[in-house]
């Protein structure tokens, strides 16, 4: 939907222009699914946003906010027409789906970047079209996977057997996942991504929903039970990926989907 500007006169003053910003419906791969009822976007396949101005431009470049994990959630609840929604409500694959779609309307549909070869690590650079290589993966139907009313879902891990339930993933979990890592880095421990995300993805254990409860299985499980839950969760999240497909001009490697990477000069790309 494209934007226009019209010119209005004051009294005693030349006239004046306002600029009306165009906007575009994004397709949201979760399709309004695992919102619950009363978020605007429960039910809704798609989401209005408003072409990117320099007005996100300076979204993006502020120290502040890249310093604080805040900036890509600042930008996605600049761009949203609806200032209702909150990116931190947003389940992770919605919010993907965003960033990208906003990229293309602030940057072009031209990205630029290095691919590497998964067998030689052989680097080549890759000019892509981002509309041609956006792929929306909706959530698969999983035999032994049991969805609940409350947008959750459930299944038997196979080393412990245990019932492990799971929701999707919004904003809300990857600041926690961030905000756990930063103060890891602050003392100097050990990376936790793993069991960070674990903590964040998991609602119960066995029907215990306690934290300690959930913390202690998270921290005891089989590597086996882990890498399973971490693969349903992969399966069953609606996201968007870029993806092509890929010939390794060094080994002849071919990938059909190949991923493409993500850099940061997707958002920033005179950086």
């Amino acid at each position: 939907m494209a934007g226009s500007s019209s010119a209005v006169t004051s009294a005693g003053q030349g006239p004046q222009v306002a600029w009306s910003t165009p906007t575009e419906f994004v397709t949201l791969p979760s399709n309004g699914a695992f919102y619950p009822d009363g978020h605007p976007l429960a039910g809704e396949e798609t989401v209005e946003i408003r072409f990117m101005t320099a007005k996100e431009e300076d979204i993006l470049t502020s120290k502040s906010l890249i310093k604080k994990g805040l900036v890509l959630d600042r930008l996605i609840e600049s761009v949203l027409v609806d200032k209702s929604l909150k990116a931190r409500d947003l389940l992770t694959g919605d919010k993907s789906a965003i960033l990208i779609a906003a990229r293309v309307t602030g940057y072009g549909n031209e990205y630029n970047t290095e691919v590497a070869c998964p067998r030689c690590e052989t680097a080549a650079d890759g000019s892509f079209s981002i509309e041609e290589v956006t792929v929306i993966k909706p959530s698969e139907e999983i035999d032994g996977v049991e969805f609940t009313s409350k947008n959750t879902y459930k299944f038997v891990v196979p080393m412990t057997k245990a019932t492990v339930e799971c929701h999707m993933m919004t904003g809300t979990d990857e600041l926690a996942i961030a905000r756990t890592a930063a103060k890891r880095r602050q003392h100097k421990l050990p990376d936790s991504n793993l069991t960070s995300q674990l903590r964040q993805l998991i609602v119960s254990v066995n029907g215990n929903s306690e934290a300690i409860f959930v913390n202690s299985f998270v921290d005891n499980m089989p590597a086996s039970d882990s890498r399973f839950i971490r693969d349903i969760h992969s399966r069953i999240t609606p996201t968007v990926t870029l993806e092509t497909d890929f010939e390794c001009s060094n080994c002849d490697y071919e990938q059909v989907g190949q991923a493409v990477p993500l850099t940061v000069n997707f958002l920033w790309p005179d950086a």
